[in-house]
């Protein structure tokens, strides 16, 4: 792959706002199940999750990666929602180890904040926790999911 070239810088940006897409919903999914809904922080870190790799599959398949399409949907599909089983099975455990850590931090150094220091530890346990899947989704979608991408540069099949 050649990172530098034009069309992979291109993709490359194009896969950041579509991740900075995913992350508006996830956080927006994330906080409105908290507080709307009432449910558990680490069942609504799956559920935001969940809604983030829909959306960011639309987006990638049709927007960042539109000459990928030499894969079938379904098969594309699969392929993400895997790597995304994945990521999911990593950031789950990840955040329920920081979740209750964060909010006891938050609510130490937040006491007399006007945002409320649960809110603040919920999701700086939510933001790490996706940084840290991010690196995973990134490369193995890239060099899986939409490995036909590589295959066309280079000229040779999936």
């Amino acid at each position: 792959m050649k990172f530098l070239s034009r069309p992979e810088r291109r993709r490359f940006y194009r896969f950041a706002m579509v991740g900075v897409i995913g992350a508006a919903i996830d956080f927006s999914v994330f906080n409105l199940l908290i507080q709307l809904a009432n449910f558990e922080p680490v069942w609504a870190n799956v559920c935001s999750f969940s809604a983030a790799v829909v959306s960011n599959f639309i987006w990638n398949r049709f927007w960042t990666y539109p000459d990928s399409r030499t894969k079938r949907v379904r098969r594309q599909l699969v392929e993400f929602f895997t790597v995304n089983l994945i990521g999911v099975l990593i950031r789950t455990p990840i955040f329920a180890y920081l979740e209750p850590r964060t909010v006891r931090l938050a609510n130490t150094l937040f006491r007399n904040f006007p945002i409320a220091p649960d809110f603040i530890g919920h999701n700086a346990a939510l933001a790490i926790s996706m940084i840290l899947v991010l690196f995973w989704n990134f490369f193995i979608n890239r060099y899986w999911t939409y490995a036909d991408i590589i295959s066309i540069e280079l000229g040779t099949d999936v």
